[in-house]
C-alpha cells in the first residue's frame, strides 16, 4: 500500500514540482522538508512568485543593502537577488537531480517577461541566466510565443536545458515540440551530448477553464453550464496525445537512439480557481506516465490530504475529450479565440509583475542607500 496521495502520484509517473520559490522557504528548511514529506522533485518560479517573495521578504534585506552600497541599479539588482535564490534551491535539489540522472531536481527561471516578443533578446538573456546560475540543473524559462520558438531551438541548440511556458494551445504544442526538436538536431550538431539536455513543455489548465466557463455562462444554456469545469482537462489530456504521437515519430526515434531524452508534457496553473469545483481536479485527473505537475502549496497540500489518485485518469480519454472540444465549438465556443487571448493576458500578467517586482526593488535599494 502507498502510504500517502503524494507517494501514490508519484509511483504512478507524475513528478510533484512545487509553483513557488523564496528565499525564506530556502533558509527555514521548509522547501527541503517538501522533498520527503510531500515527494517534491523540483521548483518552478515566475515573475509573479518573485513579485509575492520580494514583497513580503525580510530576508532579502541584507542583499539589498549590499546591492545598493555596490551602486547596483533595479535591472542588476533584480537579476542577482532571483539568480541567488534560484543557485540555493538548484543545491536544495541537487541530490534529487543525482538520483534521478536529471529528469527531476530541477529548478526554473524566467527570462524577463518583457523580451517576449524578442527571440534575440530571448536567446541572449537566457545563455546570460544559465551562466550565471551555473548549475546543470538549472531550467530556463522561455514563454511559447512565436518569437520565442526560435529561441526555444537556439538555447536548447547551445546544450541549455529549457522549461517552455504559456502553452494553451494544442496548435502552439506541436509548434513547441518542433522547436525542441530543432533544437536538439542542432545541438547534436553543435557536439553536445545530447543525455545532459532535458526540457519541460508547460500546459497551461486551470485558466481554459477560468475563460471557457465564462462564455458557457454566457451562452447561458442548460447544455453550456452542464460543460463547465471540463474544457482545461480535456485540452491537456489531448495535449498528451500529442505528446506520445509526437515522441513516437521516426525523426524523434533517431535522436532518441543519440542519446535525446524526450520533452515532457507540464501541467502549469493547477489551482483550482472555480470554487465549486474539486481542489485536486487538475492533479488526480491528469495523472499519465511521465508528465510533471507543478502545484502551488495550496494545491499540493489539498492533494496530501484528500486527493484520491486512481493510476492513469488521461490515456484513453482522448475521443471523449475532442468529442468535448467539438461540443463547444458547436456552442460558440472559438477555441482559437481562447487560447489567443489567454496568451496575451499570460503575458501581460507577468510583464505586470515583474514591474511590481522592480518597483519593490527599487523602493528597497532607495530606502537602504538613505539608511
Amino acid at each position: 500500500m502507498t502510504s500517502t496521495p503524494t507517494a501514490a502520484l508519484s509511483e504512478a509517473g507524475v513528478s510533484i514540482w512545487l509553483d513557488d520559490l523564496s528565499r525564506e522557504r530556502i533558509t527555514s528548511g521548509s522547501l527541503k522538508d517538501l522533498i520527503t514529506s510531500r515527494n517534491v522533485v523540483g521548483v518552478t518560479t515566475n515573475p509573479s512568485i518573485f513579485a509575492a517573495a520580494l514583497a513580503n521578504g525580510e530576508s532579502y534585506a541584507a542583499q539589498v543593502s549590499q546591492l545598493a552600497a555596490t551602486g547596483a541599479d533595479v535591472d542588476k539588482a533584480v537579476f542577482e537577488i532571483t539568480t541567488d535564490d534560484v543557485i540555493q534551491a538548484c543545491d536544495v535539489f541537487a541530490p534529487v537531480y543525482e538520483a534521478t540522472n536529471g529528469v527531476d531536481g530541477r529548478v526554473s527561471i524566467e527570462v524577463d517577461p518583457r523580451l517576449s516578443r524578442d527571440t534575440q533578446g530571448t536567446i541572449n538573456e537566457a545563455k546570460e541566466l544559465f551562466d550565471k546560475v551555473g548549475r546543470s540543473n538549472v531550467l530556463i524559462k522561455i514563454p511559447a510565443t512565436q518569437e520565442g520558438l526560435p529561441a526555444i531551438s537556439a538555447v536548447i541548440g547551445a546544450g541549455i536545458s529549457v522549461n517552455v511556458t504559456l502553452i494553451f494551445s494544442l496548435e502552439r504544442y506541436r509548434e513547441v515540440i518542433n522547436a525542441f526538436m530543432v533544437g536538439i538536431e542542432q545541438a547534436r550538431e553543435n557536439g553536445h551530448d545530447l543525455s545532459t539536455i532535458h526540457s519541460v513543455a508547460s500546459f497551461f489548465v486551470s485558466r481554459v477553464d477560468a475563460e471557457i466557463d465564462k462564455r458557457l455562462d454566457a451562452v447561458g444554456t442548460d447544455e453550456a453550464k452542464a460543460l463547465k469545469g471540463k474544457a482545461g482537462l480535456a485540452n491537456a489530456r489531448l495535449a498528451y496525445q500529442v505528446f506520445e504521437e509526437s515522441f513516437a515519430t521516426e525523426r524523434w526515434q533517431v535522436l532518441a537512439a543519440a542519446g535525446a531524452n524526450a520533452q515532457r508534457p507540464l501541467w502549469a496553473s493547477t489551482g483550482v480557481k472555480d470554487p465549486s469545483l474539486p481542489d485536486t481536479l487538475y492533479v488526480t485527473e491528469l495523472v499519465a506516465p511521465g508528465v510533471v505537475n507543478t502545484m502551488p502549496e495550496k494545491t499540493l497540500e489539498a492533494t496530501a490530504d484528500h486527493g484520491k489518485v486512481t493510476g492513469d485518469t488521461v490515456t484513453g480519454t482522448y475521443a471523449e475529450a475532442g468529442a468535448l472540444l467539438d461540443q463547444l465549438d458547436r456552442l460558440g465556443v472559438d477555441y482559437t479565440d481562447v487560447v489567443e487571448l489567454l496568451e496575451a493576458e499570460g503575458l501581460d500578467k507577468f510583464v505586470v509583475s515583474w514591474g511590481e517586482l522592480l518597483e519593490t526593488v527599487s523602493t528597497a535599494l532607495a530606502t537602504a542607500r538613505e539608511a
